[in-house]
């Protein structure tokens, strides 16, 4: 069985278990972020531990990919992975797949300069680039289909209600 015949078949079977039992394809996700010195923390997320830090040029010490780096990473390689998962299912042959996330900002509303400019990115586009004996017809349609999908995409794409908790933990006195 090659890649995409595994990865159809688990997506079959993942599509078959959830439409009979929805519950099970529902959640909690929880990656606790950890502030180890300076600009640096540590993510933890079950056995992953990722290293988050922010350049000197921020007062840091480049210990680790900075935060955007990683928003950009989780939203490509969702994109890359959902293409090729819907590539598998729609029986789309691929050779090769990449995409490239570009994102401009200003960081003028981030510093606090200008209360007019938004913290965040002011726009971000992604380029796909695919090699296949596909029509153009059929990669598109797949396209469209796994980015209608996407969790990340529709991630940045739409509003994510996000709420902060705080929870105070007392000084301990040594």
């Amino acid at each position: 069985m090659n890649d995409f015949e595994t990865i159809r078949t688990a997506l079959e079977r993942n599509v078959n278990a959830v439409t009979r039992r929805p519950a099970i394809g529902r959640g909690t996700a929880k990656t606790s972020v950890r502030w180890t010195h300076g600009l640096t923390c540590e993510a933890q997320d079950g056995p992953w531990k990722l290293v988050v830090g922010m350049t000197d040029k921020y007062g840091g010490d480049n210990a680790g990919p900075n935060p955007g780096v990683y928003g950009r990473t989780a939203l490509g390689s969702c994109l890359v992975i959902g293409y090729a998962m819907w590539a598998a299912r729609m029986g789309i042959e691929i050779r090769s797949l990449s995409v490239d996330v570009e994102a401009d900002y200003d960081v003028s509303g981030e510093l606090g300069i200008d209360q007019k400019v938004r913290p965040g990115y002011v726009a971000m586009r992604y380029i796909v680039s695919i090699e296949t004996d596909s029509s153009e017809e059929d990669v598109i349609r797949m396209l469209d289909m796994a980015d209608k999908h996407s969790s990340y995409r529709d991630d940045f794409a739409n509003p994510v209600p996000v709420e902060r908790v705080l929870k105070m933990v007392p000084a301990t006195s040594r």
